[in-house]
């Protein structure tokens, strides 16, 4: 199955995914792309062997492009004003 996707490669603590999270919203909101699922998170390190401040995850969110709702405009009371 195909589908798109914003990713962002999360380095540090899982504590502090939030923040990466935040991030990504943004960039989706500025490419008016909306959540088509919950997101996934892909294990790059493994937490007995690595560093909590070196942890690597990519995060990774299902999208669509948003359809903005445009307005019915009625020509008649358009051009009277």
């Amino acid at each position: 199955m195909k589908f798109q996707c914003a990713q962002v490669l999360h380095i540090g603590p899982y504590s502090t995914e939030p923040e990466s999270l935040a991030k990504m919203k943004e960039l989706m909101e500025e490419k008016n792309l909306i959540e088509k699922a919950l997101h996934h998170e892909i294990y790059l390190s493994d937490p007995r062997r690595v560093p909590e401040e070196k942890m690597k995850t990519i995060l990774r969110q299902p999208v669509k492009k948003e359809h903005k709702k445009v307005e019915k405009c009625n020509m008649r009371t358009s051009l009277k004003n």
